[in-house]
Formats: structure tokens, C-alpha cells, sequence
């Protein structure tokens, strides 16, 4: 399920020009505010599923003690349904962020104005794929 050497530019039907921080709507955090704080607070060293999986914790409140004790059975039960890649994350379809992915399959968020965008989005030795749609054709 992970992406390895790859790059998700912004969706086709994105209008980002610049990058930007998902703002926080309301008392609980969003998906997308969530994935950008761990992402740009540790870039490189997240996978697609290690991510995800992160972000479930996160919303569930899951505990500490709790993820140290059953972290095979908490992560089993969440990939135990099929989950949405990354193409599908609102940071490249709305809010302007490239996912690069390493060799080992970490990610690293790159504004859509770097010139590690336009470096990415043209390399022939990376799997360049676009976001999804934001709205069905």
C-alpha cells in the first residue's frame, strides 16, 4: 500500500498556486491539519500506512499505554478495511503540498512554488502520479 520513489502532485483540478496550512475548523482536528502537523514536524520518516495509521490514533484518542500494548491488534483492525491512498489527501488536492516518497517509502511534504516541486513533477526516475479529483467529472 505504500509508495515508494514516487511523487502525488497537486490534482488536475487544483487551484493551489502556494502552499498552505490546513486551518483548523472547530474543536477536534481535521485529517488534513493532522497529516501536514506530522509531516512537517518529521519529514521523512512517516510511510503512507505508518501516516494513516498515525492519524487514526490521533483522532481516536487512543492512549499511549494503550498503542504500546496493542499496537498489532489496533493496527490490524484499521488495515483490516481498505483505506484510501494518499492521492486522495486534501494536501495535494487543496492545500498545495507534493508527497515525495523515498526509497524506503517515507514522505516528505513539498510546496507546490519550490523548485523541488518542479523538479519532482518532471523527474523520469520518480512514479509521478496526480491527486485525485476534487470533484467528479
Amino acid at each position: 500500500m505504500n509508495y515508494y520513489n514516487a511523487f502525488i502532485r497537486l490534482a488536475p483540478d487544483s487551484v493551489a498556486t502556494h502552499s498552505a496550512v490546513p486551518p483548523a475548523r472547530g474543536e477536534k482536528r481535521t485529517i488534513p491539519v493532522i497529516e501536514y502537523e506530522l509531516l512537517a514536524a518529521k519529514p521523512y520518516f512517516y510511510t503512507q500506512e505508518e501516516l494513516q495509521f498515525a492519524v487514526h490514533v490521533e483522532r481516536e484518542g487512543i492512549k499511549p499505554a494503550q498503542l504500546k500494548t496493542k499496537r498489532r491488534e489496533l493496527w490490524a483492525e484499521f488495515f483490516g478495511k481498505p483505506r484510501a491512498c494518499l492521492r486522495c489527501s486534501s494536501l495535494p488536492k487543496k492545500y498545495g503540498w507534493g508527497l515525495h516518497f523515498d526509497e524506503k517509502g517515507r514522505i516528505g511534504l513539498i510546496a507546490v512554488e519550490s523548485a523541488a516541486y518542479k523538479k519532482f513533477s518532471g523527474s523520469k526516475s520518480l512514479k509521478v502520479v496526480p491527486a485525485m479529483n476534487s470533484k467528479r467529472a
